[in-house]
């Protein structure tokens, strides 16, 4: 069985890494890392000027038309440099909505946009209360003439400072199951009404919460039907679920090779030879492999037009799990030397370890818990009940 993804793949990765080699800047790197805002302008203009914001999308709705294993190229190498591409990414997962379910004057208006870089659309679904159960959101949205009024929170709307829409999940209906009384809806950031306040997560990462007091919105930026918000969620919820870390492994075993390279331990020797060290590089290659794998299955299948059931979970579940137990235990080889940051100049891999470490703690919960993961696993692959 051939695991490589073909020559037209590996071309354009050449050509992928031309481009980040250009456009990936230590001005741009060192900005992002201080601000903890994983978005800059230029960096989306030059993407969107090059067609790969959404390059696999057809070509008549401004795509390129590339295949699955191309874009996984894509995805790939902008990980491994670590590319400011949050806020593309929500973007173009809200695009990617309004493709499906969408109305034509939606899709007019916001799929051009997106492609082109000019707007930021940020995620409004989990709340303070909720957390990973979306479907216990108490934002409200009540109707008032051709429109809505929304009151409520969000939390982790990671952008919203940055925001031109809102991609939010609120209540319509309380008198039917929670998953039934849910609509979707893309407000506008900039009106009087929305409050953002910036949270800081433990890797420095800036997300945010944001208030809604009785912020309106027409009905023509409902996405969906009244009350179906919870089938509008999944078509985004599906991609989100596909998330893999598998490049931010890559990128903390070649600093923790390049510190055992030029290390010696206490009696002088270098501590590439040190059988411990090297077992864990051997166990941090072994699961970098495997998160290749899967993700690359998640590709070949969508290539091949096979449903996607519990592939996308176990990608993200594995990745995620691997990225945090990897981290820790180099951190606790490397010692000290693990602990400097970005911003000290001796750091190994430009402090590559040390925000890996705090960064990997909150990947088993981005984009789903661990448990959630399992618990779809368990449900979709092996049909067993769903949990309580």
């Amino acid at each position: 069985m051939d695991f490589r993804l073909g020559p037209d793949s590996e071309e354009f990765r050449a050509e992928v890494r031309a481009f980040l080699d250009e456009h990936i800047t230590p001005e741009m790197t060192e900005r992002v890392y201080r601000t903890g805002v994983s978005h800059d302008e230029a960096f989306t203009r030059a993407l969107a000027e090059r067609g790969w914001l959404a390059p696999g999308w057809p070509v008549e709705l401004g795509g390129q038309g590339r295949d699955p294993l191309e874009m996984q190229v894509l995805a790939d190498e902008l990980r491994v440099r670590d590319a400011p591409t949050y806020g593309i990414g929500t973007t173009l997962m809200v695009a990617t909505v309004l493709r499906a379910v969408g109305t034509p004057a939606q899709q007019a208006e916001i799929l051009p946009r997106a492609l082109s870089g000019q707007i930021v659309i940020v995620l409004g679904f989990s709340e303070p209360e909720a957390g990973s159960d979306l479907a216990s959101a108490a934002t409200r949205a009540v109707p008032d003439g051709d429109g809505w009024v929304i009151n409520g929170q969000k939390m982790f709307t990671t952008n919203a400072q940055i925001g031109d829409y809102v991609f939010l999940l609120a209540r319509t209906n309380t008198e039917v199951p929670r998953h039934r009384g849910l609509t979707m809806f893309l407000v506008p950031m900039d009106q009087e009404g929305v409050e953002v306040q910036p949270v800081f997560t433990l890797s420095g990462e800036r997300t945010n919460i944001t208030f809604y007091n009785d912020v309106r919105v027409s009905d023509a930026w409902r996405i969906g039907e009244v009350d179906g918000g919870w089938q509008t969620l999944t078509v985004s919820l599906a991609a989100e679920h596909g998330s893999a870390f598998g490049s931010a492994i890559e990128r903390l075993l070649a600093a923790a090779e390049d510190w055992a390279a030029g290390t010696l331990d206490d009696g002088g020797r270098p501590m590439l030879e040190d059988l411990s060290l090297r077992e864990t590089l051997g166990r941090t290659m072994a699961d970098l492999e495997v998160s290749r794998l899967l993700q690359r299955r998640v590709a070949w299948m969508a290539e091949a037009g096979l449903p996607l059931t519990t592939e996308g979970p176990m990608s993200k579940l594995f990745s995620s799990e691997a990225l945090q137990d990897r981290a820790q235990d180099l951190a606790e080889l490397m010692g000290p030397d693990a602990l400097r940051s970005y911003l000290d100049p001796t750091a190994p891999g430009h402090g590559e370890v040390e925000h890996t470490l705090r960064h990997s703690l909150g990947t088993t919960i981005y984009a789903g818990t661990s448990e959630i993961h399992r618990n779809m696993i368990a449900q979709r692959g092996l049909g067993l009940p769903r949990t309580r």
